[in-house]
């Protein structure tokens, strides 16, 4: 296990990674549907995202120096280091899309998404390209992009580190608590807002 950084360091990563979670999301949904949304939340964060992402740090480090050969006395390359990274990382991604489409169905009475149109897809809540897809940006941030913005929020002064972490680990936990709890008492999607490309960027609000 890595503990290089402090907790505020920790969480202000999960901010950020959560935050580009909803920007990723938007951009699938703009190139493929030509629009995008609130994407449930009500913060422009998701915060699975960040957890996963800080998770598989914690677990296998970084791509170039995982640990998932520890236990092995012989010397591996950086290419087979990357692969094998790859590999678990989808495997934790198709098993967490599973968990949480099928929790997130029980509870809120939703179908949260569905793969069913995509080649090799296992079930509805995963499928081996969505899992390639994501594995591959996984593998390529934490490779290139995890240590550089750790570096960075760690270069932030301490007091300072410790009120952006507290305010948005609270944003986001008061987001993700209510923004559920809106879609449990629904059944419904949370949907706020919507602007679609193809009808003049209408702005749509929805004040559930």
């Amino acid at each position: 296990m890595n503990v290089e950084y402090d907790l505020c360091s920790v969480g202000i990563m999960v901010g950020v990674i959560s935050f580009l979670g909803f920007v990723l999301e938007n951009l699938w949904l703009l190139v493929t549907k030509g629009y995008i949304n609130n994407r449930n939340m009500t913060a422009p964060f998701l915060l699975g995202y960040g957890l996963l992402v800080v998770v598989i740090y914690f677990l296998l480090g970084i791509p170039s120096k995982t640990a998932i050969l520890a236990f092995s006395n012989k010397k591996i390359s950086k290419k087979l280091n990357i692969a094998l990274y790859f590999i678990v990382c989808m495997v934790i991604v198709s098993v967490g899309e599973i968990l949480l489409g099928n929790i997130v169905e029980k509870l809120c009475g939703i179908e949260y998404w569905n793969y069913s149109y995509l080649p090799m897809h296992i079930g509805k809540y995963t499928s081996i390209p969505t899992s390639i897809g994501f594995a591959a940006i996984i593998t390529f941030f934490m490779d290139n992009c995890f240590i550089p913005i750790m570096t960075a929020i760690s270069n932030i002064p301490p007091d300072m580190r410790r009120i952006i972490a507290a305010v948005l680990i609270i944003v986001m936990t008061i987001d993700f608590i209510q923004s559920f709890r809106v879609m449990i008492i629904t059944h419904d999607f949370n949907c706020r807002w919507q602007v679609s490309v193809h009808s003049g960027r209408k702005f749509l609000w929805n004040g559930k």
